[in-house]
């Protein structure tokens, strides 16, 4: 069977395997009361059922059972463990929740089988700001902390209906090309068959009716695979890169590109708690999507394709650039725009009591709107 059959399949089962176990897991949910309760800093309202992320875990496993005729280094062995591990880590901090001190000591567990498999070592960087080989241990500490970044930053944008799941499906589609064209076929795959979980899940997560989140157990096993292709992606060897449409050095920036927007989002809700001298894991609702919700107004699907539209026109134009521009030049350019960014959302930082006034006078004012309109309505009717 060649790539393009085995593509397909890959995507049609692992579609209709989480759009056909999802309902099974909401009513499973329901009936043993395990859904996430509403607190002071959630955007939604009512009772919602999660672990929507355990469809995703086993399809992961099926799939990777059905591909593993086109791995090259046995990476699959490799990532499995991994997996694994989050996905019980996520799954009790659903049930229970974690401290993040205990989900980092997992995070490094898990990513340790990763970089124990030869296949992910970056051993150049190819000339990107004049730096070509790097040591071994340095590779183990810029691979450790790029995929506990990843992994961390995924899992924080996980606020609002719809938005992991279009950020992760824009993020999937863009390794699915690269890796297609790098001929790097089984990590293609693995992107293939996670969009297609992703694609299955965000029907329900955005759903009035049939709602479920993907909870911690999704979020994880979703900025696991993330972290495992970026750092494949990095790892790849120069003659890879010849198909792909930028120059070798300015693959690093490439990178960053497609993950914009959990970077930026984190860097800056971490750098406004670490300024109010609160923890950089201390809850509040500073993320851009909480900032787009609160205030500009808009619906959780609208803010979502708003990130998400940013997200591939970011890609795309750093693509672009990565064609001819040399990464001076690019690194320059994406330093400005980060600026940029936190110049324009530097206003929206509030701490979170002020934001829990502020949210409940919003909810306050609408709910004496509707009382108002009803007793115009009665009053209106007795005429």
């Amino acid at each position: 069977m060649n790539f393009l059959e085995t593509a397909i399949l890959i995507f049609i089962g692992a579609f209709l395997l989480v759009y056909l176990t999802i309902p099974k897991i909401i009513g499973v949910v329901e009936y043993k009361r395990l859904m996430d309760n509403p607190n002071n800093r959630s955007s939604h309202r009512d009772r919602t059922p999660t672990l929507g992320g355990v469809s995703f875990y086993f399809t992961l496993i099926f799939a990777f059972f059905f591909i593993k005729n086109w791995h090259v280094s046995g990476e699959d062995i490799y990532i499995i463990p991994g997996l694994t591990i989050l996905f019980i880590i996520g799954l009790k901090d659903d049930l229970v929740v974690l401290s993040p001190g205990s989900k980092l000591i997992a995070q490094v567990c898990a990513i340790t089988f990763v970089l124990a498999n030869d296949g992910f070592v970056i051993e150049s960087l190819n000339g990107f700001l004049n730096i070509y080989e790097i040591p071994f241990f340095l590779y183990l500490a810029i691979a450790g902390f790029l995929m506990l970044t990843i992994i961390n930053s995924y899992n924080l944008i996980d606020g609002i209906d719809g938005l992991a799941s279009i950020v992760g499906i824009v993020i999937m589609i863009i390794y699915t090309t690269i890796f297609y064209l790098s001929e790097e076929y089984f990590f293609a795959l693995i992107a293939i068959t996670m969009n297609a979980c992703l694609m299955a899940f965000f029907g329900f997560n955005v759903s009035s009716d049939k709602k479920i989140f993907m909870g911690d157990t999704g979020s994880l096993i979703v900025g696991f695979i993330i972290s495992i292709l970026t750092l494949k992606f990095l790892a790849l060897k120069p003659e890879s890169y010849e198909g792909l449409p930028f120059l070798l050095e300015n693959a690093p920036l490439i990178a960053i590109s497609i993950l914009i927007v959990p970077l930026f989002d984190t860097a800056r809700v971490f750098t406004i708690r670490l300024a109010n001298k609160k923890g950089p894991f201390s809850p509040d609702r500073n993320h851009i999507h909480h900032v787009l919700i609160d205030f500009w107004g808009l619906s959780h699907k609208q803010a979502s394709f708003i990130i998400g539209c940013f997200n591939i026109i970011f890609v795309v134009l750093f693509i672009i650039l990565g064609s001819k521009a040399k990464n001076l030049g690019m690194v320059i350019m994406l330093v400005t725009v980060v600026i940029f960014l936190a110049y324009v959302f530097f206003k929206y930082n509030y701490n979170f009591t002020t934001l829990k006034q502020k949210i409940l006078l919003k909810r306050k004012i609408e709910s004496l709107k509707g009382k108002t309109k009803t007793t115009q309505k009665k009053q209106k009717d007795s005429t």
